[in-house]
């Protein structure tokens, strides 16, 4: 039986990461997606201070309505686990399943920063106000060289 899967990539990533997976998947068949958030990775230059969670919530409810697709798998990576779950409470009847990979996963009313480890927090935080211009985390220096700056205000 063939399946659809829609990838949701990990901060400050593009859907371009899941390329290898994707061939392997396309080759037995199946259909796969991999949309990149609005303001990160090939979609850097859209990053702006207003890019919230909903932003992306959007993102992947328009890859759902606009590809028409039904009985999706949609998987999200670290904070892709946030945005998979506020899709799925918004139409669940599309989806066949979530799968958090190494990913957040908060409970009802929650938001990325409940979920997070309280020293993190603060790393991030002080990452954001010193680096980032008060509203982006900008990647290590010695991220990988195709990851860009995440907007922090998703995960409040």
């Amino acid at each position: 039986m063939m399946a659809t899967y829609v990838f949701v990539a990990g901060g400050g990533w593009g859907g371009f990461i899941w390329r290898e997976v994707t061939c392997r998947l396309r080759k037995l068949g199946h259909d796969v997606f991999t949309p990149t958030l609005t303001g990160v990775g090939e979609r850097v230059h859209l990053a702006s201070p207003q890019i919230d969670l909903e932003t992306h919530v959007q993102d992947i409810l328009g890859v759902l309505s606009y590809e028409d697709l039904h009985e999706v798998i949609l998987v999200g990576h670290s904070y892709g686990g946030l945005v998979i779950t506020a899709v799925a409470e918004r139409v669940p009847e599309r989806l066949a399943h979530l799968v958090y990979l190494d990913a957040l996963v908060p409970q009802d009313g929650q938001s990325g920063w409940d979920v997070t480890d309280s020293a993190l927090r603060a790393r991030i935080e002080e990452c954001v106000r010193t680096q980032g211009d008060g509203w982006r985390l900008l990647p290590s220096p010695d991220a990988p060289a195709r990851i860009t700056a995440h907007p922090h205000k998703p995960l409040l």
